[in-house]
């Protein structure tokens, strides 16, 4: 087991020693160098996670307050690592740093009410549609029913664009710490897509997953390649040979589908 190299953080090289052994050592004795050392390893993680959410944030948003939020979470990270769970950090500890900016992006109220009430409308006519229709609706048909031009449909899927990828990790289920639910975290892994292979923790995360499989192929395939393949909008629109600001309108239409199909699940069964 390596040993401090010096009163300074940086005197931990950690790339000189396996890495879950000195988890293991700060698991024992919480060594605050041995944190420090952790902190500035991951701290091109938040960068990452935190450029990841800045994409279609409004112009108020700023980089560097997700990064600091960011790393709110990467700390809390650290602290509360399991070693022994067969988790690699990164992937704790990517979850842990985009919860703690989504909820300090809440904290400080960042949606102009206007946007959320439009919002709101958007979620509402979608589910009131495919109700009707028992099918996904075109965006003609939603435009329609919205006493709108397609292009006026269009315009607002994209000013509300911002708030898609925050409301998508609002939290559906909450139980104890350890025991929450987001529709983000049921598109941790392709496999959760398919009810019948994963591990039905409750019936808020079976209802979110049916919810996906039910969504048209394409914007399915969205949601899997930003928030499991990690892709940009604009990789993802190479991908699908679309335009990347087509592929922020199926992301959004992919999330109000979802969050207006749960909202109406939820109140069956809270």
């Amino acid at each position: 087991m390596g040993k401090v190299l010096g009163n300074n953080p940086a005197d931990y090289a950690l790339e000189q020693q396996e890495e879950d052994e000195l988890w293991q050592e700060y698991r024992q004795n919480r060594d605050p160098k041995i944190r420090e050392a952790f902190i500035k390893q991951y701290a091109p993680l938040v960068k990452y996670v935190a450029g990841k959410v800045a994409v279609g944030m409004p112009h108020n948003v700023e980089f560097d307050d997700l990064v600091g939020f960011g790393t709110f979470g990467l700390i809390d990270a650290i602290d509360k690592f399991d070693p022994d769970k067969n988790v690699k950090f990164k992937t704790y500890a990517v979850t842990r740093i985009r919860g703690s900016i989504f909820d300090e992006l809440r904290s400080n109220d960042w949606v102009p009410r206007s946007v959320r009430q439009k919002t709101r409308e958007v979620e509402d006519a979608i589910g009131s549609l495919e109700a009707q229709l028992g099918r996904p609706a075109t965006d003609q048909e939603i435009a329609g029913s919205m006493g709108m031009s397609e292009d006026e449909y269009l315009k607002t899927m994209r000013k509300i664009s911002g708030t898609s990828i925050l409301s998508l990790n609002d939290v559906w289920f909450s139980g104890d710490e350890n025991d929450k639910v987001s529709i983000g975290d049921s598109i941790e892994s392709p496999s959760s897509l398919n009810p019948d292979e994963i591990v039905v923790k409750d019936e808020v995360r079976r209802v979110i997953a049916e919810s996906l499989t039910e969504l048209p192929e394409k914007e399915k395939q969205i949601l899997v390649l930003y928030y499991y393949e990690d892709l940009t909008l604009k990789e993802i629109g190479q991908v699908l040979k679309v335009t990347e600001s087509r592929v922020s309108q199926l992301h959004t239409k992919a999330i109000s589908r979802l969050r207006s199909k749960l909202t109406n699940i939820r109140k069956g069964i809270m």
